[in-house]
């Protein structure tokens, strides 16, 4: 009976996380469609289950992406910072909901989907 219980309660959490339609692939104005960045992030976290609690402009169970592109200044050290995250979790920035680690995930391919997360700023 638990593990039902948790099975459902599982099922019912990933829908409710799942994407409605807001999967980045459209950047604000043409330019960053031409950006090497954006493309390889937006194919990584296209390719992961970043969208299933995050969305490009709409907050759900983690923070929307172009909220931390307003939050983080696109430097070096905040592209690390957020591969970090990206690869170990946290919780503590943005709410009570810790974010998974991604430990499977190359420091490469993290600093590349932090890079692509900091040029969604202006996408409204």
């Amino acid at each position: 009976m638990k593990k039902t219980f948790l099975v459902v309660s599982l099922a019912a959490f990933c829908f409710s996380c799942s994407n409605s339609g807001d999967s980045g692939s459209k950047p604000a104005g043409g330019s960053t469609a031409d950006n090497p960045d954006y493309k390889k992030g937006l194919d990584l976290v296209a390719k992961s289950d970043c969208f299933g609690c995050h969305k490009i402009t709409e907050t759900s169970v983690g923070p929307a992406y172009n909220l931390i592109g307003q939050k983080y200044e696109n430097t070096e050290a905040n592209v690390n910072l957020l591969a970090e995250k990206i690869q170990h979790g946290g919780s503590g920035n943005w709410g009570t909901v810790p974010m998974a680690a991604h430990a499977a995930l190359s420091k490469e391919d993290a600093v590349a989907m932090a890079k692509y997360i900091l040029l969604l700023k202006d996408e409204k």
